[in-house]
């Protein structure tokens, strides 16, 4: 079964104009209009995409006794929102009238064409020779008319017109993030890329049609590569291009351009890499729960979902140990053959490909292409102790490079129906598998002590608190980020990594900010805190108890609450009730915190492992062990989850060896980064747990939490 992997929900930019002859665009016309005796008067919005950008103004009139065959000819003017105007004339079916007079739908195709404007417009005309329309309304209330078609305009003896492509971003199809990969499917994201509508190409893939080309051209030296091209999309304020790098292009810095019907966009520069695994995920946001495939027979393949059934036709369940499954993604690699004809090209005998489910390394049975031209078809079967949970971490490796972070649906056992989230039925389950959300509140109580190293400063000690949180709407494909469950079963690890240059960007990911009004913050009677309201910004609360650091560092604002600190104790949180939330109250209490035997160390060998062990807490107490490192090529950080009760956890050499090493020179240089920290979650109980009200109607589940911990800044060698 193949995957879909169109994303189409990105910003627009404006674009600039450019000189051509005739351009190919499609006419739509939104108005209303009334009846004054034989004579129809119509305004309302016009637009025509390449002609010009956004929406203008429609103003037409015809009289029902100019006849010409089975049509009533009319005239009409379009205003462009950047000045100037479009005139012509508009033939529309006499039926569509009579059937509007009678007060019943119409619909009816008739014709268009400019015959001249004025301005930047002058000299313009054109033709639309089908036009579409349909209509409703009456005689007495008036009418809506809805008209559009396709045609021509040629702009000879005009100033301006076609515009000329501009490149936003390029990106990997998958994650949407900046650098692709050879032999990748990749996007272009900008305006004015193509006309508008949807084409999408078969195989063999095009270099180039409908007058479109996507180049690849070395910034130091060297000539054009043309990409082939998957689909070009312009709809809905949309305008976006598909296609594959082919597998020829070397790593380096490229400036991409495209070429639209001989306009060609100012160059956009990228950098092409060897390997980028990036998988696709359920929202096409590059987060979330990830594209995968339950083997359940050679006749079915279930989406992996949270419970199981069928939506719109399609199977779903979640995984099961022991269970064959198939992830969808691009960037593996280079394959020898055309990368746009279906070809099967397995990576395996070259690569060393891992599949690291919630820190559980795989070795894939196929990791390669299977007919569909770039991309990518991961085979592997989830071994019998894997983590399950409903939002198990999913990574792929390739050569020591990581994917996108995902994460999986696993159930615990081959007869279970359901996966399990702690906090979470089967039926809310259900519901977000059938498109359904989840409101939940979460707020945190957090202090930091330790000691870090400021290049041009030193060493520090430092101790800084916070009280932050909010409520939030997710779908199910964001799961993992909700308060109401745990991203990562307790025993895994998880590596995600980073390069460096260009910003990430995403697709828009399916979460929502509540407003919950006023919250405030109240201590016992050592934290100095009483009443301390919690700053708002776009729905999210964030107050700085406080921010010391010893020394101190000269310049630096004083932050926080004078004299506060985070001790044990009762604190309360309110909050008055806004326009989504209602009123709520909810208190924590802190007890015996955790303490790190012999403290955290001051390097850390990649190779041998980490093994840590600490005192105190509640045995159910979660346990979070975080480190990083970086250099000036990228970053790599981890996440290990287990308890307090266990007193001891050791991080993996095959978790530590995927974070670049760094130097205690460098990191004091400003040349290299790294931290380790290990923070508890007392786990919340009685107040701590609340309810509050939603205006929309029901009620939402929060929780307030502390997280308590200790960090700092080694060498890791």
């Amino acid at each position: 079964m193949k995957a879909i992997i169109r994303l189409f929900a990105f910003a627009v930019s404006a674009g600039a104009l450019a000189q051509a002859a005739s351009i190919s665009t499609t006419l739509t016309v939104n108005a209303t209009g009334s009846y004054s005796g034989t004579t129809v008067t119509a305004t309302g919005t016009a637009t025509m995409p390449n002609v010009y950008s956004g929406s203008g103004t429609f103003s037409g009139s015809l009289s029902i006794t100019n006849i010409s065959g089975a049509n009533v000819v009319g005239t009409m003017t379009i205003t462009p929102p950047s000045g100037g105007t479009l005139s012509g004339t508009l033939s529309v079916p006499l039926t569509l009238f009579e059937e509007l007079l009678e007060g019943t739908a119409a619909s009816g195709t008739g014709s268009a064409s400019i015959t001249g404007g004025s301005g930047s417009y002058s000299g313009y005309n054109g033709s639309f020779p089908s036009v579409a329309g349909t209509g409703s309304g009456n005689a007495s209330s008036g009418f809506t008319l809805t008209f559009t078609g396709a045609g021509t305009i040629n702009t000879t003896g005009g100033t301006t017109v076609t515009p000329t492509p501009t490149i936003s971003a390029v990106q990997d199809a998958a994650a949407n993030t900046p650098s692709v990969a050879a032999g990748s499917i990749f996007i272009v994201k900008g305006v004015n890329l193509s006309a508008s509508g949807f084409t999408e190409f078969g195989l063999p893939y095009p270099a180039t049609s409908n007058g479109i080309q996507i180049t690849f051209t070395p910034v130091v030296v060297g000539g054009p590569t043309s990409a082939y091209l998957v689909y070009l999309y312009n709809e809905s304020g949309v305008n976006q291009l598909a296609a594959i790098l082919p597998s020829s292009v070397a790593a380096g810095s490229y400036n991409v351009t495209v070429n639209n019907n001989g306009v060609v966009s100012a160059p956009f520069t990228t950098s092409v890499v060897q390997h980028k695994p990036t998988l696709f995920t359920q929202d096409s946001s590059g987060t979330g729960l990830v594209v995968a495939q339950n083997y359940i027979s050679a006749s079915e393949l279930d989406i992996d979902r949270f419970t199981t059934g069928a939506i719109s036709g399609v199977t779903i369940s979640p995984a099961k140990p022991g269970q064959t499954l198939i992830l969808w993604g691009t960037g593996l690699g280079q394959i020898t053959t055309p990368d746009n004809q279906g070809t099967t090209f397995n990576f395996l005998p070259a690569l060393n490909v891992q599949v690291i489910v919630g820190g559980v390394s795989i070795t894939p049975t196929f990791a390669g292409l299977n007919g569909y031209p770039g991309e990518d078809q991961i085979n592997f079967v989830l071994p019998s102790n894997v983590p399950t949970g409903c939002t198990v971490s999913l990574q792929v490796s390739v050569n020591g490079t990581l994917s996108n972070a995902t994460f999986l649906s696993v159930a615990p056992s081959a007869s279970s129906a359901a996966c399990v989230a702690p906090g979470l039925t089967t039926a809310q389950l259900q519901n977000l598998d059938n498109g359904g959300s989840l409101t939940t509140g979460g707020f945190e109580l957090e202090q930091i002590t330790g000691s870090i190293v400021e290049p041009s400063i030193g060493n520090l000690s430092e101790v800084i608190a916070s009280a932050a949180g909010g409520f939030t709407q997710v779908t199910g494909f964001q799961l993992a980020s909700s308060s109401a469950v745990s991203s990562q079963p307790t025993g895994a690890c998880q590596v995600i990594q980073s390069s460096t240059g260009g910003s990430t960007t995403t697709a828009s990911a399916t979460i929502t900010s509540l407003d919950a009004g006023a919250v405030t913050l109240s201590g016992p009677g050592g934290s100095n805190i009483t009443n301390q309201p919690l700053p708002e910004t776009a729905n999210t609360y964030d107050l700085t108890i406080t921010e010391q650091f010893t020394p101190p560092i000269s310049g630096a604002p004083t932050q926080g609450i004078p004299n506060a600190s985070v001790v044990p104790g009762t604190y309360t949180l309110k909050g008055s009730g806004g326009k989504d939330v209602g009123p709520f109250t909810t208190s924590l209490t802190l007890g015996t915190l955790l303490s790190i035997t012999g403290g955290l160390p001051s390097t850390v060998n990649r190779g041998a492992g980490l093994t840590l062990n600490w005192t105190g807490g509640n045995s159910t107490d979660t346990v979070e062990i975080f480190g990083s490192s970086g250099t000036s090529t990228g970053t790599a950080s981890f996440v290990c989850i287990t308890t307090a009760g266990a007193g001891t956890f050791t991080v993996p050499a095959s978790i530590l060896t995927q974070l670049p090493a760094v130097t205690a020179a460098s990191i004091s240089a400003g040349t290299g980064s790294g931290s380790l920290g290990v923070f508890s979650f007392p786990v919340p109980a009685g107040n701590a747990v609340f309810t509050a009200s939603l205006t929309a109607g029901g009620s939402v589940t929060g929780s307030f939490e502390a997280l308590l911990g200790t960090s700092n800044t080694p060498a890791y060698q």
